[in-house]
């Protein structure tokens, strides 16, 4: 199905990207005029500012709830981790918080019923906006809905939201122009209604924009948060609440569940796909989703605090970007990411941050360690941050983990030997504990002939080249290490067992190199030689050189 782009299918402002933002300028200054002349009409700027801020915070709880693994991992409705595409596509899903904003105040100069001072409360009010959008505007969106799932409004419009297959709180409000030009229009039926008997209030914008967000994002959140007890005690309930599962399968079917938030206009249209819902939400509340035992697993930890605002639960605008120190607005979330940090960090255990797959067979997971890079050198938290990577290891080795990766200063010498400690500690483990200096000096090793008898290593101290010796010379293979320290050298060579440290030898020049000699009982092989470079401080280079005649 070939899908373009129809008219009225991009945001005016599409343009102007994040400059978008200067829109909410002219609201902030009326907003300040209010406050500053204590105005007789109401705060009504501020309302719609504090509104458009409530309806972004809600998203951001909606989409670290959904993102945080440790808190919404087993009610997870699709396994698989959101795709950098799906981000860039939604990156500007608040497009409509804007457009509604600018709505609300034309509507406040030229709608009879709003204009002028509005009561905070009005429960009368506040209970016509509610049926009215029960009734009209859920049974209008139902049709509208349909409608955008045939034929050219679909290849040219409402594609957009279904690219997204595992839908997240992003998603809700990812759309084209014209589809929040119809969103809005059936939105204003309750709330033009409750102006025109005159029983606006300011609470009914607040208690309607709130909540239909909320359930917007609930739905696509892709946890299933819904409890199985309230449709039980309940049963009416599943006519009115259309659940994460319920609209998960409209968004992986697509021919069903089309309501806005109430199944019932599914049920009347005899477009409900009952079966496979409660099939899914039964599961999912009652067995959970199936945890896919990753086969590796890599620990890493933040190095600043400014670091942690690039973690996928917290700010999934700064996790797309690159980290930086140089963007000043990072430096004013300090003083929260300090205080939050401050009490979390002694409560939470090493946790899942993100998760992929290799072709569908291997599966990896990143787990973060709540600790910051400072921290490791601190003598008195050195024993704690142990204790934290051990029971990750041991919670890894119980769910059945190959291989447990110890990343940045996890893997510090001074604080466990690069993992020696907890291998010692725990002798019955089957967990394979590795870090990147071992994983490198394992890729290094497989590409080594298997009938190699002598190598020449360069950087031969270094905690990969050490790695390497230690593991050749165990294999009676003859190394010559090159290094111009005599003392290093006697160091490495100490720690092989002694039947084998004849098979390490001091080489103090390059030239030892082009006699060195492999042996073959039908053929001559070429010498084998290594080269490792660590001049780059920040991405070790490692050189490996080819065989030479």
């Amino acid at each position: 199905m070939e899908k373009t782009k129809g008219p009225l299918f991009g945001w005016p402002w599409e343009r102007l990207n994040n400059f978008k933002y200067f829109l909410y300028a002219p609201l902030l200054f009326k907003a300040a005029e209010e406050i500053w002349e204590n105005s007789g009409e109401g705060y009504w700027f501020v309302h719609i500012l504090l509104i458009s801020f409530l309806r972004c915070s809600l998203y951001q709880a909606w989409h670290s709830y959904s993102r945080a693994e440790f808190l919404s991992r087993r009610y997870q409705i699709h396994w698989n981790s959101v795709e950098f595409d799906q981000i860039d596509r939604e990156f500007h899903w608040d497009n409509y918080v804007i457009f509604q904003a600018w709505l609300a105040t034309m509507g406040h100069k030229w709608v009879p019923g709003l204009v002028g001072m509005l009561p905070m409360w009005n429960s009368r009010g506040i209970l016509t906006v509610l049926l009215l959008h029960m009734g009209p505007t859920e049974l209008l969106y139902y049709f509208s809905h349909r409608a955008f799932h045939k034929g050219y409004l679909f290849q040219n419009y409402h594609y957009l939201h279904h690219e997204s297959t595992r839908p997240e709180p992003s998603t809700s409000g990812t759309s084209s122009f014209l589809e929040q030009l119809v969103m809005v229009t059936l939105m204003s039926i309750p709330i033009g209604a409750a102006a025109a008997m005159g029983e606006a209030c300011i609470g009914m914008f607040y208690v309607y924009f709130l909540g239909f967000d909320f359930l917007k994002f609930m739905q696509h959140s892709n946890v299933e948060v819904v409890p199985l007890w309230l449709f039980n005690m309940f049963p009416f309930l599943k006519y009115l609440i259309s659940t994460p599962s319920y609209h998960s399968i409209h968004h992986t079917k697509l021919d069903c569940n089309y309501c806005l938030f109430m199944p019932l206009y599914d049920y009347l249209g005899g477009t409900a796909n009952i079966k496979e819902t409660s099939v899914l939400h039964s599961k999912l509340r009652t067995q959970g989703q199936e945890w896919r035992i990753p086969n590796t697993v890599f620990l890493c930890h933040a190095v600043h605090y400014i670091h942690t605002l690039h973690l996928p639960y917290f700010g999934r605008t700064f996790a797309a970007r690159p980290c930086t120190y140089a963007a000043w607005y990072l430096w004013i979330y300090l003083p929260l990411i300090w205080i939050g940090f401050t009490i979390t960090s002694p409560l939470v255990p090493a946790h899942t941050i993100s998760k992929y797959h290799i072709n569908e067979k291997f599966n990896v997971e990143t787990w973060g360690l709540p600790r910051l890079g400072f921290q490791f050198f601190l003598p008195f938290g050195q024993k704690q941050i142990n204790k934290l990577i051990e029971d990750a290891i041991l919670e890894a080795d119980r769910l059945g983990v190959k291989v447990f990766a110890l990343g940045a200063l996890t893997k510090n010498e001074v604080l466990n030997g690069g993992g020696e400690l907890f291998v010692r500690r725990n002798p019955n483990l089957s967990i394979r504990v590795a870090h990147g200096n071992t994983l490198t000096a394992s890729v290094l090793l497989h590409e080594l002939p298997e009938n190699v008898e002598e190598v020449f290593l360069s950087g031969s101290t270094s905690k990969i080249g050490k790695a390497i010796a230690l593991y050749l010379c165990r294999k009676r293979v003859r190394v010559l290490m090159l290094t111009a320290s005599l003392e290093r050298f006697k160091l490495v060579k100490n720690e092989a067992p002694a039947e084998y440290r004849n098979y390490l030898i001091h080489s103090s020049t390059y030239e030892a190199g082009s006699r060195c000699k492999l042996k073959n009982p039908t053929r001559e092989v070429a010498p084998f030689q290594f080269e490792l470079d660590f001049r780059s401080f920040w991405k070790p280079t490692i050189f490996l050189i080819s065989f030479q005649k």
